[in-house]
């Protein structure tokens, strides 16, 4: 949903080695340096979605669940 509105962030675990444990998102991947935006993040995603008209639930409607996938970014 970032990425599709247009909002900046890296979705990763808090804990880098327990990808079953809690998520937030970051400025950058790297768990060194990064920095939690994930209110910032959140906050913008709303405010995107409230102006873009879309109500929850209208997209993919009749489409029944829809699943995504988190792809880490590659260091090349």
């Amino acid at each position: 949903m970032l990425r599709e509105f247009g909002i900046p962030g890296t979705v990763a675990p808090v804990d880098p080695d327990n990808a079953a444990g809690r998520w937030k998102v970051y400025d950058t991947a790297d768990p060194a340096t990064r920095t939690d935006i994930t209110a910032d993040a959140l906050a913008a995603l709303a405010a995107a979605v409230r102006a873009s008209g879309i109500h929850p639930g209208e997209r993919g409607k009749g489409q029944g669940p829809t699943r995504g996938f988190i792809v880490p970014p590659t260091d090349d």
